[in-house]
């Protein structure tokens, strides 16, 4: 009921294991690209040593401590956007991070994005997904409630609670027993597990 149309801010209004789940499903909008959710992870702030905001806002940081709805992009490993919907109360901190999904609108840009590999690995991850709807932190804080925003999330589809599996976020060193991500049970989009692998120092044999 109401698929396709924008999501209110009262949706992420909420507990942030609420939200993540009820974002599969949901279809993020960027100009003429539009990508089904299939795969998130939830991240609780102040309560979670693997949030970014963990330790307290910073510059970096500042949009996941405001009101909710809006949208926190961040850059990683010195090559790729991830994005995030910051959920709960103002001051809460907490975020679900949009890992994978299905582009369902504006396939022939996103392939252009990505000309390598097949369609379903698209937006297979939180970095080709960002890749796809050609998001970077221009788009930090956007309010994805706004209908003139060019950032927008609109109801999909459903997806029903026997279809949702769970586990443990990807490539996280600290609360790593949370199975907070949350991802479509066989949606062929879903991005491959990857534990945390700690960085090797130079000039040591492991």
């Amino acid at each position: 009921m109401g698929r396709g149309r924008l999501i209110v801010r009262s949706f992420y209004d909420r507990p942030v294991l609420d939200v993540a789940r009820d974002l599969l499903g949901a279809v993020v909008v960027h100009g003429d690209v539009a990508v089904r959710l299939s795969e998130v992870e939830a991240y609780e702030g102040a309560d979670d040593p693997a949030s970014h905001a963990f330790r307290g806002p910073t510059a970096r940081n500042a949009v996941m401590f405001g009101p909710p709805g809006h949208a926190y992009v961040y850059f990683t490993y010195g090559m790729h956007f991830c994005v995030n919907l910051v959920c709960g109360e103002a001051g809460r901190a907490s975020a679900v991070l949009l890992r994978a999904g299905e582009v369902v609108g504006g396939i022939e840009q996103a392939r252009l994005r990505r000309p390598a590999g097949p369609d379903r690995d698209l937006a297979r991850g939180p970095a080709r997904l960002t890749k796809a709807l050609d998001i970077d932190r221009s788009l930090d804080g956007a309010d994805v409630c706004d209908p003139r925003s060019p950032l927008r999330v609109l109801r999909g589809d459903a997806t029903p609670a026997a279809s949702i599996a769970s586990g443990p976020r990807v490539g996280v060193s600290a609360a790593t027993d949370r199975p907070w991500r949350l991802w479509i049970d066989g949606d062929p989009t879903v991005s491959t597990y990857r534990a945390h692998a700690p960085r090797r120092r130079r000039g040591t044999n492991g």
